[in-house]
């Protein structure tokens, strides 16, 4: 056991527990994407629009699992730095975003950063705890009313 998990401790909330994890693997990522000047959050916007493009915001927010107004909030710096851009008629409500040539290059070079982060995660769980645990939170989300 590390030094470190000999000083954490679980708590007998499990949305306590869920939210430290959470915190914990969101770390592990945005160090590894920091080269890129991305957050895993981010990334995982970009590679959802490249998936999608065109799309509009309802139907991204949808995918992404949230709510509209964050992901707005998210997508802001995202155009400022130019990674993505609306390809929608000027006038119109309804944004369509594409991912522009820098947006495509940032998702490449942060590809490789992502995947030394998944490696890394899996090599401390072992296969068998990641798919695990892979399961475990896909039955969490379902709980959901």
């Amino acid at each position: 056991m590390k030094i470190e998990e000999q000083n954490k401790k679980s708590s007998v909330c499990n949305c306590l527990n869920l939210r430290r994890a959470s915190l914990a693997i969101t770390e592990i990522y945005d160090h590894y994407l920091a080269p890129c000047h991305l957050s895993v959050s981010q990334f995982s916007i970009l590679k959802h629009i490249f998936a999608m493009e065109p799309v509009n915001v309802s139907e991204l927010a949808a995918e992404i699992r949230l709510d509209r107004t964050t992901l707005v909030r998210n997508l802001k710096p995202l155009e400022q730095q130019g990674l993505i851009h609306d390809i929608a008629q000027s006038g119109t409500r309804n944004r369509q975003l594409c991912l522009t040539a820098e947006g495509r290059e940032k998702i490449e070079q942060a590809h490789a950063y992502w995947q030394q982060a998944q490696e890394q995660i899996e090599a401390q769980l072992g296969q068998e705890d990641t798919e695990t645990l892979q399961a475990l939170l896909l039955k969490i989300e379902v709980l959901a009313p």
